[in-house]
């Protein structure tokens, strides 16, 4: 994931007021969506919010004169990018997927119409409250995130993407002890835990450069993914991909089953990693003559996962703190407990982790049990 990129679906409200901060910028978008309304034939009286987004692009909502709906980007060209957005689109509808369609393009200035995908994201309609032996609903909606994956990664070419190396693996690794511990925490670390973080972040980097590389969308996870239909049938399009890269295989599907807003217990996980673990190598992915040898053995892919995901998971709370006190969005931090939990029980399944353990228990408080005992217990 890259949660500086994702989304939060707000309920559209006809004819409610866009807030700018910059007439010459809002002077610029009235230009533009004269033209391009003019061209689409939108109505301007029913531009709308779409969605707040935790980087600086914001999204709008507007109708044609037939009341087909569209979405606006505002994305300050100064604070975003918009070329790596229409760069994966491509490649993501090349390969058979649901994205949005950029229909008018102001590159200058930063605006971009596209085809809107609908409403409502998985993240809604998913049923967080059901058991696993009552989760059938939700197991669906992963399959389609599944198959959705499956598709993209398979796709994959070496060199179209940025590439995630060892340099971008630690540069995410480093906003936790960045903004999470030294500016959130306000925590200045000793030379021996030092030492342990190093030491654990080489572990960590060294296992993840180990996997074999596909197209990795880098924030695949249910508020990213669309609930749509397509030739009559449900499908899921896809939000937020431009900081795709081509990196480990592991990394996606450790951002969907481990997500960054919701969580769920270990059955439902594996049971959706076996089964994408499946489909991955029944279409070559994973097969037996991969790099990986993954294709026999799912304990050692889902270890590989483990270790991804547990990479993800500390940028995250790097990132969660850069929002709060850099970009004055406090509402990520709420969701930190989730990351330490996430770390923790990783860090305690691998013995080469224990220091790495100690020193988060020790960072965040965490008194942990210990006892002794002599013969049988």
């Amino acid at each position: 994931m890259n949660p500086s990129t994702s989304h939060q679906t707000i309920p559209s409200a006809p004819n409610s007021s866009i807030i700018w901060d910059d007439y010459d910028r809002q002077s610029l978008f009235q230009s533009w969506l004269k033209t391009a309304g003019s061209n689409h034939h939108l109505s301007d009286n029913t531009l709308r919010s779409a969605s707040a987004d935790a980087s600086f692009r914001r999204y709008f909502r507007i109708d044609n004169s037939l009341g087909q709906s569209f979405i606006i980007m505002d994305a300050p060209p100064d604070k975003e990018d918009c070329k790596p957005f229409a760069h994966v689109a491509d490649l993501m509808s090349q390969a058979g997927l649901l994205v949005p369609e950029v229909l008018n393009w102001d590159e200058t200035h930063g605006f971009m119409l596209l085809t809107d995908l609908g409403a409502k994201t998985m993240m809604e309609v998913i049923n967080p409250h059901l058991s696993d032996d009552l989760a059938e609903p939700n197991l669906d909606l992963y399959m389609l995130a599944v198959d959705t994956l499956v598709a993209w990664q398979l796709a994959s070419k070496p060199a179209v993407l940025p590439t995630y190396d060892e340099s971008l693996l630690r540069r995410e690794l480093n906003l936790y002890p960045q903004w999470y511990l030294a500016k959130h925490k306000q925590i200045t670390l000793t030379p021996s835990q030092q030492a342990t973080l190093d030491h654990a972040f080489s572990l960590i980097v060294q296992r993840n450069l180990a996997v074999p590389n596909v197209y990795v969308h880098r924030d695949f996870m249910p508020r990213n993914l669309m609930v749509a239909m397509r030739d009559g049938k449900p499908t899921l399009g896809v939000l937020d991909f431009q900081d795709a890269v081509y990196g480990p295989i592991t990394y996606d599907i450790a951002s969907l089953m481990r997500d960054a807003f919701l969580s769920w217990e270990e059955p439902f996980v594996l049971d959706v990693t076996i089964r994408y673990w499946q489909k991955a190598v029944k279409v070559g992915l994973l097969g037996a003559n991969s790099a990986s040898g993954w294709g026999t053995d799912f304990g050692e892919f889902y270890r590989a996962v483990e270790w991804q995901a547990l990479q993800r998971h500390l940028k995250i709370l790097g990132i969660f703190a850069r929002l709060t006190l850099r970009d004055g969005k406090p509402k990520y931090l709420a969701d930190t407990p989730r990351f330490i939990n996430y770390v923790r029980k990783t860090a305690d399944r691998y013995r080469e982790l224990g220091p790495f353990l100690k020193l988060i228990d020790e960072i965040e408080g965490i008194e942990t049990a210990t006892s002794y005992a002599f013969g049988k217990v």
